[in-house]
């Protein structure tokens, strides 16, 4: 079976060391809170926290407290607050060591786009853009194909970009995948998904 959205989040939190200061975009990246466990990884959120934990859990909810998201999450003994101007100095200064986003393409020379559709959402650029351009690796985690069975993972983006040639490794659904020259190399498959099955599933090439 592929994986599902907490399960590419945990494979997600695998890529992370001790030490780290990481950034997570809006959607399945902010579940990889919750699989950060005990170890000394510090998540920023762009909206000025420094020490995110996981999601709260029922009843202990504090609505002052969200990420980029506008989700509520937890702090930490050692968070720390501050406003967007520092934030994005954190980000642009290159002192946040990885980045974990969505995506609605990628393509095989790591090109991203994760930010407009064109006629149907403009959700804004956010933070993305800086993320990719100051940040020391990029993971993106997302499915695979689209809602009509399309790939996500394609030979060129057709929407507008966020950054070129900025994305170091992808988590699907399917499986994990590394950009390097000329193309995408295989790296994982999520469990009992072939490597048939991945390859037909993705227009990017796969070598």
């Amino acid at each position: 079976m592929p994986w599902d959205r907490n399960q590419m989040a945990a494979r997600a939190a695998q890529e992370l060391e001790d030490g780290m200061y990481v950034n997570l975009g809006i959607g399945i990246p902010t579940l990889v809170a919750n699989y950060v466990g005990g170890r000394d990884i510090t998540l920023q959120s762009e909206n000025g926290m420094l020490g995110m934990g996981p999601f709260p859990l029922e009843g202990n909810v504090d609505p002052d407290l969200i990420n980029a998201g506008k989700q509520t999450i937890t702090e930490l003994g050692r968070t720390a607050y501050f406003d967007s101007a520092t934030s994005f100095g954190m980000i642009r200064g290159g002192k946040i060591a990885a980045a974990i986003l969505g995506a609605m393409e990628v393509a095989e020379n790591g090109d991203l786009a994760n930010w407009m559709i064109p006629g149907k959402l403009v959700k804004g650029m956010g933070g993305a853009m800086d993320l990719v351009a100051g940040v020391g690796r990029v993971v993106v985690v997302m499915d695979h194909t689209n809602k009509n069975g399309q790939s996500k993972i394609l030979k060129r983006c057709t929407l507008p970009l966020t950054g070129k040639a900025v994305v170091d490794r992808i988590i699907t659904n399917l499986g994990v995948l590394d950009v390097v020259e000329d193309g995408l190399a295989l790296v994982e498959l999520a469990d009992d998904v072939t490597e048939t099955a991945l390859r037909n599933a993705t227009q990017a090439t796969i070598l």
